[in-house]
């Protein structure tokens, strides 16, 4: 509670700030006037007290001028003295407030005059006043005490100034670390969902494309065809629903494992079903790879068979995978038309995306004898392989 007080206060007005410490000021220097007197004493009488206020008032003007204030506190200080026989005060409370301000806020060669002017102020009073050097010792030590308070604040606020400013710059750097990871994810579930759609709509077009010829050449191949249909809808259903429960906040998605190179063969299989044929090879040494690489083998396998599927118009296509030492090569090769019908499209902007992000390169273009279309990912293993 304490600190919530404190904190308020300083996150106040500093005009407030200053009224409040003049008024603070003036219950300390009104005290001895309250205090019942020894008759031998000086009176407390009223100019004594309306000079002792005069000298404390300076104090709420203290942050807009603080070398005028503080020679306006010492004139009213002497005037008080030379002129007056009030009760004295335990601490010069204004003429202190005001010298740490100007060691606060003034420049160092304004601070080193004021300084030079206060010690000659300092060893005047004492000399008109007791004259001892205890009074003169213990007044050149409060006044170099808030001296060093106003400068040990001006470290204090620099630190804070400091310490918020990273605290911000922080705060900064985390909110765009979140903005690009948000992004990079939905980069993610876009490319997911686009290889996922590209590729059963197109199955599901060349079978229904192909069913009402079935129906009247090989009615028992319509059948297959109309169940072919399903089941790549289904399955695509389901993926979906996979990657769009991951963008609800209200509900934790199931975790599905996500497809690798084991699955490649139903996928195959589906391709098969529309038509063209498809030979799958594998060379080198064949090894377990990571979950998240095996997952880019088979989403860009995927995407190149839909790209043949729904351009090439070939009658076969060719899956080969190189287990290289350190690498891992991926080539679809068709013998349609020799283009993909999209060079710039979304296929092959997320095939060389998934192939970045392992650190892999792309290339395609015209087959080897310059028919089809060929596409070869080259993904970097090595790296991966030393912590899986």
């Amino acid at each position: 509670m304490i600190r919530a007080w404190g904190e308020r206060v300083r996150r106040a007005d500093p005009r407030w700030q200053d009224l409040g410490l003049t008024l603070l000021v003036q219950v300390a220097v009104t005290m001895p006037f309250l205090v019942p007197r020894d008759p031998g004493l000086p009176a407390a009488d009223w100019p004594s007290y309306g000079m002792t206020t005069l000298a404390v008032l300076p104090l709420i003007w203290r942050r807009r001028a603080p070398v005028t204030v503080l020679v306006a506190v010492l004139l009213a200080g002497g005037l008080y003295e030379l002129a007056l026989d009030g009760p004295g005060q335990p601490l010069p409370y204004a003429g202190l407030i005001a010298y740490y301000t100007v060691a606060l806020l003034c420049t160092a060669r304004v601070r080193l005059l004021v300084a030079l002017l206060t010690v000659v102020v300092i060893v005047v009073s004492v000399g008109r006043n007791t004259g001892t050097m205890r009074e003169l010792l213990f007044t050149l030590f409060v006044s170099a005490a808030a001296y060093a308070l106003g400068r040990l604040q001006v470290t204090r606020q620099a630190y804070t100034r400091a310490v918020e400013e990273r605290a911000a710059e922080l705060e900064r750097a985390n909110l765009i670390e979140a903005e690009q990871a948000a992004a990079r994810e939905r980069a993610r579930i876009a490319r997911e969902m686009h290889d996922v759609l590209s590729h059963a709509v197109s199955i599901m077009i060349v079978q229904a494309e192909a069913g009402p010829v079935a129906v009247r050449r090989a009615p028992e191949r319509a059948e297959a065809a109309f169940d072919a249909i399903a089941d790549t809808g289904r399955e695509a259903m389901t993926q979906l629903r996979a990657m769009l429960g991951v963008l609800r906040t209200d509900e934790v998605a199931p975790r599905r494992p996500q497809p690798g190179i084991g699955q490649l063969a139903g996928l195959l299989d589906r391709v098969r079903g529309s038509g063209p044929t498809v030979s799958y090879e594998r060379t080198g040494a064949v090894r377990p790879l990571p979950a998240a690489l095996e997952a880019t083998v088979y989403r860009v396998v995927q995407e190149a068979l839909t790209n043949v599927v729904r351009h090439a118009g070939a009658s076969t296509a060719a899956v080969r995978l190189e287990y290289g030492s350190g690498d891992l090569a991926v080539e679809v090769t068709d013998d349609g038309r020799g283009s993909d019908g999209s060079p710039g499209g979304h296929g092959l902007i997320g095939i060389r995306e998934r192939a970045a992000a392992h650190g892999g390169t792309v290339e395609s273009g015209p087959g080897a004898d310059g028919r089809g279309f060929r596409v070869r990912i080259v993904l970097v293993t090595s790296a991966l392989e030393v912590g899986s």
